[in-house]
């Protein structure tokens, strides 16, 4: 249950009331792909670093260990030891990206798996069968993601599949909440805004599953390719036909900047592998900006990767020492660099909430907009 407690202009502060705890919005969700984040980092260091919500993805786990075997282990809060909110995407988005399609049909999709070649069958009942065996607090419809820019017949077709496929999402989730064994009875259901990036398409959506008063509801199809300045005019054309009463997700956004300015334009909760993906290559994020701890410059700096930051790594170590770890190819390089960003992010979204409270977002926005993504 979605608590819109104070709004600035048409940011939200709110908060989330699950079976897995209450989280507090705008939120980041820290992803750990296959139940662990790139980077060496547990679900008990995600606590230490305030985490609120883990993200795990369908596909990968569908594929290793098996969606059977994590049931069979309890499911993913008691396997990765996480207590906490998690996210399951539904797959969708991997098997359009990584997999080899083969056919996509109203039924559902047959593609090849990325890791051996085999053929194997998702719908809208498989993705939500998967999921429930996952055990996650949140579950994602299964949708269609079609590429930017798409040609607008297609868009509008795959819409209507989207459509068509988050009902029976929602009629196969009911029917799985029901059972006994279920290992979480109260599991949510997000649906997906689709609709490329044209406007109208998008409108129609958002208003046509709106009415089916899920859980929460997504915008997805975005970042991934388009301008950013296309992205954030798509939010604010169907941000007002999103449900007040329930929280808005922007799939895989994003930086810092994409953050703020999605914040700014109504949105609640976002997830990337990005901060992770660039802590394991030396770019890291701080205050002032990105700095890559592998140039020369940083070779002799006992200063920690940012004063301001207070992160269990900028507490104890140096950017001399962190450079030294990625020269010498140390794992513990990237597990420190991977905790540094993602604690970064989610100060971040404290600072964003303090700042919403206090009803000085409007200044906190101006003031970082024009810093976090400049490279120093």
């Amino acid at each position: 249950m979605y608590t819109l407690l104070k709004q600035e202009g048409t940011a939200r502060r709110g908060e989330f009331k699950t079976v897995h705890g209450t989280v507090q919005m705008p939120a980041f969700m820290n992803v750990a792909t296959c139940a662990a984040i790139k980077g060496g980092l547990s679900a008990y260091d995600l606590q230490n670093i305030n985490t609120q919500v883990m993200l795990s993805n369908t596909y990968h786990l569908h594929l290793r260990p098996g969606d059977e075997t994590v049931k069979k282990l309890g499911g993913l809060h008691k396997m990765t030891g996480w207590n906490g909110v998690i996210l399951t995407d539904s797959g969708g988005f991997q098997v359009f990206s990584l997999a080899k399609l083969n056919n996509i049909t109203e039924e559902g999709v047959v593609f090849n798996s990325h890791i051996d070649g085999k053929r194997i069958f998702m719908g809208p009942e498989e993705s939500m069968r998967i999921q429930s065996n996952l055990g996650s607090t949140i579950a994602m419809a299964f949708d269609e993601c079609v590429e930017n820019p798409a040609p607008y017949d297609y868009a509008k077709a795959s819409v209507k599949r989207t459509t068509n496929w988050l009902n029976r999402c929602k009629a196969e989730m009911d029917r799985l909440n029901s059972l006994d064994g279920t290992i979480n009875p109260h599991q949510m259901l997000f649906g997906i805004n689709q609709g490329a990036t044209y406007r109208d398409l998008r409108i129609d959506h958002m208003k046509e599953i709106a009415a089916l008063d899920l859980d929460g509801y997504a915008i997805g199809g975005l970042a991934v390719g388009e301008p950013a300045e296309t992205m954030y005019e798509i939010i604010e054309a169907v941000e007002p036909f999103a449900p007040k009463d329930k929280p808005r997700y922007l799939m895989g956004v994003g930086t810092p900047v994409n953050i703020l300015e999605a914040v700014y334009r109504g949105v609640d909760l976002f997830d990337c592998v990005m901060p992770s993906r660039n802590a394991r290559h030396g770019h890291l994020f701080t205050w002032s900006g990105i700095i890559n701890i592998m140039n020369a410059k940083y070779e002799l700096d006992e200063n920690p990767i940012d004063s301001e930051c207070d992160c269990p790594v900028c507490q104890h170590h140096t950017r001399a020492y962190l450079r030294h770890l990625f020269k010498a190819k140390e794992m513990l390089g990237m597990r420190l660099a991977v905790m540094h960003n993602l604690y970064f992010y989610n100060t971040l979204m404290q600072k964003i909430r303090d700042n919403l409270d206090a009803g000085s977002y409007e200044v906190f926005y101006q003031k970082y907009r024009n810093i976090l993504d400049k490279r120093i």
